[in-house]
């Protein structure tokens, strides 16, 4: 009898889960969403709640911060996480931990848009921007599980920094879209793109300075890598055909001819991505960096 995988994608807002085989983790089938519990106690008392319901044995878990092994390490909108072992809180269940925006590399790397690839970068943008690197066919941890936090990317020498979030997630991430949305009195982020595609000028002068912002700083990311492929995952790989002209022009005036090549892609699996690579995870377990391609 096989084993079943609780995938848990939890972010700063919300807590997704989904079930799935060991045999075939991209079909990892949703079973609920709530609120992201705002105590330890609360999260606790969720997660063993879904694990008793699906009679789980394995538990993929992605979360909006940084982890070591079973072990979470700084999660900002979710500080009661931090330190928490998660083998430890449950013995007998093998643990594959990590961070979002990496497992859903995960998924793509596995079974999507980055499958076959040795060297990728993959941006999620929300609330903040999620980013994860695939360098020589391995996902790239870094000292503690840091490597790779992309929203921290810095094109502005005068900028005094910030705590909490990165000079590109100030410029391009969800929310900076919404405020450019709401400069020109559109609700948000997603009409504004939806402006944009219709050909809106005022919405494509809004959204022009956050791309600009994103295409500059990932001419670094891209001259430092070389990768064959950026990959655009979660929702917005949707927008992808608004966001990609504008980018462009920064990235490619950043970079030399010879990596002006590069190809910019959508993942597979849009907002589904981070559930996808936690049930991946989930059934590689705690080495889940080791198991994939």
């Amino acid at each position: 009898m096989t084993e079943t995988i609780l995938a848990i994608d939890l972010g700063g807002t919300r807590f997704r889960a989904g079930i799935a085989d060991m045999g075939d983790p991209a079909a990892v089938r949703a079973v609920g969403e709530w609120a992201a519990p705002q105590t330890l106690a609360a999260f606790m008392e969720l997660l063993t709640q879904q694990l008793s319901a699906h009679q789980a044995t394995r538990l993929g878990l992605g979360i909006p911060g940084l982890a070591q092994g079973t072990v979470c390490r700084w999660v900002p909108n979710l500080g009661y996480l931090d330190g928490l072992d998660l083998a430890t809180e449950l013995p007998g269940v093998s643990v594959g931990l990590g961070n979002d925006a990496q497992f859903a590399l995960l998924a793509e790397v596995s079974a999507g848009s980055a499958k076959g690839l040795e060297d990728a970068i993959l941006l999620a943008i929300g609330t903040g921007i999620g980013s994860s690197v695939l360098a020589g066919g391995r996902i790239v941890a870094g000292n503690g599980g840091a490597a790779c936090s992309f929203g921290w990317a810095v094109a502005d020498l005068h900028d005094p920094g910030e705590d909490r979030s990165g000079w590109l997630e100030r410029q391009a991430s969800g929310r900076a879209l919404d405020a450019a949305a709401r400069s020109i009195g559109l609700a948000d982020g997603a009409t504004l793109v939806r402006a944009a595609r219709g050909r809106d000028p005022a919405a494509i002068e809004a959204l022009t300075p956050a791309m600009q912002a994103l295409g500059a700083a990932l001419a670094g990311a891209v001259a430092l890598l070389a990768p064959e492929a950026i990959i655009f995952a979660g929702g917005v790989a949707a927008s992808l055909d608004v966001l990609r002209p504008l980018l462009l022009p920064a990235l490619h005036r950043q970079l030399p001819p010879h990596l002006r090549a590069i190809d910019i892609r959508p993942g597979q699996f849009g907002p589904k991505a981070g559930l996808v690579g936690a049930a991946f995870a989930g059934a590689y377990g705690p080495n889940w960096r080791n198991g994939h391609g």
